[in-house]
């Protein structure tokens, strides 16, 4: 997995590329809860994500609740369908606010 992160604003954007699994959720995990507690809120563009497993949603979901706790707010973007699949089975499609792309994310968040 490969990570850039850029300021926008108040907004935080981390864009993910690759897998994120076992081996890469952690540090995911990291880049997430360091852009909340700075005070952000964050769009973490999934567009170029290849493949998400349990630790992966697992992360993104604790850096959800994080973020809620802090009074921030975090949407995924542009989620491809292997992504969306597996959020959908976990019913999390419901929880997460999701976007068509990282500009609507931005305007969401804005």
């Amino acid at each position: 997995m490969q990570h850039t992160v850029t300021q926008d604003g108040e907004i935080t954007v981390i864009a993910l590329k690759g897998d994120i699994d076992l081996e890469f959720s952690s540090s995911m995990r990291k880049v997430l809860l360091d852009s909340i507690a700075k005070g952000r809120s964050v769009a973490v563009d999934l567009s170029a994500v290849s493949m998400i497993d349990s630790s992966g949603v697992a992360s993104l979901l604790e850096a959800f609740q994080t973020a809620r706790k802090r009074g921030k707010k975090l949407i995924l973007a542009a989620p491809p369908d292997t992504v969306l699949r597996v959020l959908k089975l976990a019913r999390l499609d419901t929880v997460f606010q999701m976007a068509a792309d990282v500009a609507s994310a931005k305007r969401a968040l804005a």
